[in-house]
């Protein structure tokens, strides 16, 4: 059926009517939240990530979801997660990669096994993730979409905040989402990267929001003057990963606050 594609339509194209989509890391954060939101649309989630009793939870609340207790960086995750969405639900549509860690501390004090395990979480995995999709979108001739969760700090150094695994992993993603973009332009598959500034996560909740110094950083930091709601990063997923956004590939979307602008 041809897609509504009247100005009063509009909206519709937001929708993810039974659409099948991964979102990793969806135990908690953003993860959670994108999960909540993609299915109030419509879609039918895979809720991917290592702690099964929130999977359980958050399945409980929404029609039609399936957990898959994986580790993204296992060499079999990867394949393991596409296998079981398609052996469900007979397609996959949309890739969120979600997934992520990232360690606060000066280069200087770092180890190259913690530098390397964020490279495999933050980077490899998605790469891992996006390429076993797209095969499986290619062999089928099935249109596809990824959207790998970036960062600001994929753009630019954190300043006085010292990340440098976590930003040289985003960093890489930015790159890599555009040089996906191009390779699979022509074979129906999009892939762009949501970028976010500070949101409160259970990963960074005590040091950048309840802490006076990280609180500092964020609204000094910010042209707007505080973090992100939850809420505010809704729209830009949804047009990234929906019809809504059918001409965008091989982009970064910047949810910053006007971080990146100053």
């Amino acid at each position: 059926m041809a897609a509504n594609t009247t100005p009063g339509a509009a909206l519709e194209r937001f929708r993810l009517d039974e659409k099948i989509v991964i979102v990793t890391g969806a135990s908690s954060g953003l993860g959670e939240r994108f999960s909540r939101v993609l299915a109030g649309v419509g879609a039918k989630v895979v809720l991917a990530a290592r702690r099964a009793d929130r999977l359980e939870a958050l399945a409980s609340d929404l029609p039609d979801a399936l957990v898959v207790t994986v580790d993204v960086t296992d060499p079999e995750g990867p394949q393991h997660l596409i296998d079981k969405t398609i052996d469900h639900f007979g397609q996959l549509d949309v890739l969120v990669n979600n997934a992520g860690i990232s360690r606060v501390l000066p280069a200087v004090d770092d180890d190259i096994v913690g530098f390397r395990h964020e490279l495999e979480v933050d980077l490899i995995a998605p790469y891992e993730l996006a390429r076993r999709a797209a095969r499986w979108w290619i062999v089928n001739n099935h249109p596809g979409v990824v959207v790998n969760l970036g960062s600001v700090l994929g753009e630019g150094s954190g300043g006085r905040l010292r990340l440098p695994g976590y930003a040289a992993a985003k960093g890489g993603l930015h790159n890599l989402t555009r040089e996906l973009a191009a390779q699979w332009a022509r074979k129906g598959i999009r892939v762009n990267a949501l970028a976010p500034a500070w949101f409160e996560t259970e990963m960074n909740s005590d040091a950048m929001f309840h802490n006076d110094s990280g609180i500092a950083y964020v609204e000094s930091g910010t042209p707007m003057g505080r973090g992100g709601m939850a809420h505010e990063l809704d729209g830009a997923l949804l047009l990234l990963a929906s019809d809504a956004g059918s001409y965008m590939t091989g982009h970064i979307l910047l949810v910053d606050g006007g971080w990146t602008s100053v």
